[in-house]
């Protein structure tokens, strides 16, 4: 797909790539409901990630070159940025691909059965809806429309606090009162429940620290300090949003699709 500079062109291809991301997760849900198949479950989540990082996250943006050779000009400054936060996004996924070794590891092909599936799956809808607006809302900004921005801004704020509350506040008491508890002395769970709450608690964290960002960039834009052609506090809000969003597409397969429930 080519990366056009046409607005209503921009806005097209982010409906595309969500409703690829939406057919996809069906279809993730069907696999394991059906057939419980691993592999298949591994390739739809990297499709999906593929999806997010190349479009949504703009990786593709880190090769393009860069005319002004002005270290001091915006544009050099921006792509140097750009870097420097996928290094740190890079970093911070050691940390989320050390939760996902210490699951494999210690569940191997068995699961929480304790989670309730439908509530896995909304939460998850929620959040890919929240990195569709996200999308939305740099792109209006882009073109220089902050008004649009601030309003798909809200609403990805609501949707991720939405995201926050379903997990911490709604599938956390669900589980617990289904017996699952952190600890790993627990002879009901073993390292069930830990697992389930240190890859959901950081997970969170990063949901709350993303909202926090959100909140920043909507007040600078109320504020008007972007403009379409400086406006990296926004796209570096955005690529973290969805970077939140790329994160949850493998822990949403590996705590609530694959391998065997087990209570």
């Amino acid at each position: 797909m080519e990366h056009t500079q046409n607005k209503s062109s921009a806005f097209s291809q982010g409906v595309v790539i969500f409703v690829y991301l939406a057919v996809l997760t069906a279809l993730e849900f069907a696999i394991a409901v059906a057939f419980d198949a691993v592999p298949l479950l591994v390739v739809v989540a990297i499709a999906k990630a593929a999806l997010v990082a190349y479009y949504y996250m703009h990786i593709y943006k880190l090769n393009q070159e860069d005319a002004d050779l002005d270290h001091h000009s915006y544009s050099y400054k921006t792509n140097t940025n750009r870097f420097g936060l996928w290094l740190f996004l890079l970093s911070d996924t050691f940390v989320f691909a050390g939760l996902m070794v210490m699951r494999l590891n210690l569940l191997g092909l068995s699961r929480p059965g304790q989670l309730n599936q439908y509530l896995g799956l909304g939460v998850t809808a929620v959040l890919l809806v929240s990195s569709f607006f996200m999308n939305r809302g740099e792109i209006a900004m882009s073109f220089g429309d902050t008004k649009k921005f601030m309003n798909n801004t809200l609403i990805t704020f609501i949707l991720g606090l939405g995201f926050l509350i379903g997990v911490v506040f709604v599938e956390w008491r669900l589980a617990a009162a289904e017996g699952l508890t952190a600890g790993f002395g627990s002879p009901a769970t073993g390292p069930t429940g830990a697992v389930f709450y240190m890859m959901t608690g950081m997970h969170a964290f990063h949901v709350l620290t993303g909202l926090i960002f959100l909140g920043i960039v909507w007040n600078n834009a109320r504020k008007g300090v972007y403009t379409a052609e400086k406006h990296w506090g926004v796209e570096a809000s955005t690529v973290y949003w969805h970077f939140v969003d790329l994160v949850w597409i493998f822990f949403y397969p590996a705590l609530y699709l694959i391998g065997t429930a087990v209570k």
